[in-house]
């Protein structure tokens, strides 16, 4: 039985759900939270086992500016409060997830989130204006959900045998417990390698196996890849130690003897069938949608992991239906850092001016600027030398500039996906897009590039890159170079090229 009705309902209460509960919160909005456990944050009470965030906690940096010491706050909430900041509850590089437990009770703590604790969800039907949301307290009504769940279940690979594997959910994680035995980890992801660093010093023989090579962040630029601190296998492995990391397809598990035989298919070509005492599946996880009636059920992409989703963050085949948090990557999958507290921070902030604006009826933040290249310049240079969003959000979020035709004046708006920016204004003659990328095409490993590059060569790092767009055509693009320090404010290099290339456009005809 539906009792109340409310204009949002969230599921979840991890980060996600608290980030966007403090969003509408602060905007005044009709919300409600759902959660099934007694206090913020269940997943990171459980998850990482050995409890070691991958986020990194840099306490110290050269700026005394908030905003900028965001860009290396890999926590933080956003919120008002001065005293809410991680570097507050641990002061480790690597964190203990422990300690963002504290911090997101003591968020909710602080703000009075509307948020309801031993709740489950355990039903959501769509109706004609929204949905039936049944938990085990009573029924809602919600015109518009978003759903911040994150993780709901583990993925277990379609192998014969694997019923014979230990979950990473479950398996014993003191080293002593392997010590002397031979260990076949499944998976090449940061749990896998989590899981295999920690017994490296006890067990005799540690494999890690599938069928997708290791992808490294440092390599990649993708901060959801391999952390470094996880490497140490690799080493083991060049160093002449029975450790290693295998390539190929593990073809069946079968019990032999007390331990477990595996049939591996090599990606070169070839088999083995190799020995061990212990199994570890260390695969992932995916998203839970069971809880969806079948007409409103999501589809799911990624290999079922994600939800589908249109570049507003809405799910592709459910009108007002949203994601939030972990969950909500599929636009910039391994790119940002949609997947992490310091990149979906700023995706639910814009979010919620999203949602205010169509359900609400109130209209998204925007500034007017003249359209004068030179303070355009000054406009845009003093964004990608200021805002974390554009450094975390890097060729995902950006800064959006349509010129008005009639006064030349400009709207600036701040913070949009780049796929939702050209979609809402695909009839401007003038739109520009603001972002930070990387250049990475065919400039090897980081350190070896040229700094600056050589020229007529685009930087291989992270720089500021503005595009014209033209009925939602691309007409042209400005790279500007590289800068170690990260401030893209030089006349010769920075200032001269920007202001140069808008006098171009803006002087170019419609």
């Amino acid at each position: 039985m539906v009792d109340t009705a409310h204009t949002y309902v969230i599921v979840g209460a991890g980060p996600a759900g608290l980030q966007l509960s403090y969003h509408l919160q602060q905007q005044g909005a009709d919300y409600v939270t759902f959660e099934r456990g007694a206090e913020p944050g269940g997943f990171f009470r459980r998850f990482p086992r050995h409890r070691r965030l991958n986020s990194t906690n840099t306490v110290h940096t050269a700026s005394a500016d908030p905003e900028t010491r965001l860009r290396w706050d890999g926590n933080s909430l956003l919120n008002d409060s001065p005293d809410l900041l991680f570097a507050n509850f641990s002061r480790d590089y690597q964190p203990s997830a422990d300690d963002l437990v504290c911090y997101l009770a003591e968020f909710q703590r602080v703000h009075q989130l509307r948020v309801r604790y031993g709740t489950t969800v355990e039903r959501i039907t769509r109706e004609d204006d929204g949905f039936s949301v049944r938990t085990d307290r009573g029924g809602v009504r919600a015109r518009c959900l978003v759903v911040a769940t994150g993780w709901g279940r583990p993925f277990v690979p379609d192998i014969p045998g694997i019923e014979h594997a230990t979950g990473y959910e479950e398996m014993e994680v003191d080293p002593d417990r392997y010590a002397g035995r031979r260990v076949l980890i499944l998976g090449k992801g940061n749990a896998a390698f989590e899981t295999a660093s920690a017994l490296l010093g006890s067990a005799a023989t540690v494999h890690l196996a599938s069928r997708r090579p290791v992808r490294l962040a440092w390599q990649t630029g993708h901060p959801g890849d391999v952390r470094g601190r996880h490497g140490a296998i690799l080493d083991s492995h060049r160093s002449g130690t029975p450790h290693t990391v295998l390539d190929g397809t593990v073809d069946r598990i079968r019990p032999v003897d007390g331990g477990f035989r595996v049939r591996v298919t090599h990606a070169g070509g070839g088999s083995a069938e190799l020995d061990y005492h212990v199994v570890l599946r260390c695969t992932g996880f995916r998203m839970d949608t069971t809880v969806f009636d079948a007409g409103c059920r999501p589809e799911l992409v990624d290999d079922g992991r994600i939800p589908a989703l249109r570049p507003d963050w809405q799910s592709s085949n459910v009108d007002d239906l949203y994601f939030a948090g972990t969950v909500a990557q599929a636009r910039d999958l391994r790119h940002a850092s949609s997947p992490f507290i310091d990149g979906f921070r700023y995706n639910l902030r814009t979010l919620t001016r999203i949602l205010r604006e169509r359900y609400d009826d109130v209209p998204m933040p925007v500034a007017t600027t003249p359209g004068e290249p030179a303070s355009l310049a000054k406009l845009m240079l003093d964004r990608v030398n200021g805002s974390s969003a554009l450094w975390t959000q890097f060729e995902y979020l950006g800064d959006v500039l349509v010129r008005d035709g009639a006064t030349g004046d400009f709207r600036h708006y701040e913070d949009l996906p780049e796929d939702y920016a050209l979609a809402r204004f695909a009839d401007a003659a003038h739109c520009y897009t603001l972002t930070l990328r990387w250049g990475r095409d065919d400039h090897g490993d980081a350190p070896a590039v040229d700094r600056p590059p050589a020229p007529g060569r685009v930087t291989a790092a992270l720089h500021p890159v503005l595009r014209r767009y033209r009925h939602g055509q691309l007409l042209a693009e400005q790279h500007l170079p590289e800068d170690l320090s990260a401030e893209w404010r030089r006349p010769d290099r920075h200032v001269q090229p920007l202001v140069e290339f808008l006098m171009a456009e803006l002087n170019g005809g419609s």
